[in-house]
């Protein structure tokens, strides 16, 4: 899909969203060491009333669903594309944690692509500053 298209596509999903009174939705992205931050800001975020998404498996964690390095490869690229649909319903970003890697500047790429705001809870860490 071209940008403009999926540009266009994503306003009008923000503004059906606003006509619902859909509270904002903020998605948490950053390395997956940081899972327990993650949860930590996932209670701050509710707590002040948005939606939250962030990822849902840590493929760093032992887990008989990705124990097979060749399904576990497979995995990764189908929750890559999630994560990057949970971008496009977001009205925002946090990032977490000190440790910016190559999948997380390119969900931070895409965000801003989309016109999508990005947090930081270390600011030091914006690959655009």
């Amino acid at each position: 899909m071209a940008s403009a298209q999926l540009s266009t596509k994503v306003a009008k999903l923000a503004d059906a969203k606003k006509q619902l009174n859909i509270p904002r939705i903020v998605v948490i992205c950053g390395s997956t060491r940081f899972m327990a931050e993650m949860s930590e800001a996932e209670v701050r975020e509710t707590e002040a009333g948005l939606i939250v998404v962030k990822p849902g498996c840590d493929l760093k964690s032992p887990n008989p669903l990705w124990s097979d390095p060749v399904e576990a490869q497979a995995l990764k690229i189908r929750l890559d594309a999630l994560h990057r649909s949970k971008i496009v319903l977001a009205d925002e970003v946090l990032v977490v944690g000190d440790y910016i890697g190559d999948s997380t500047r390119g969900e931070i790429d895409y965000a801003r692509s989309l016109g999508k705001p990005v947090r930081f809870t270390h600011p030091e860490v914006d690959p655009g500053a």
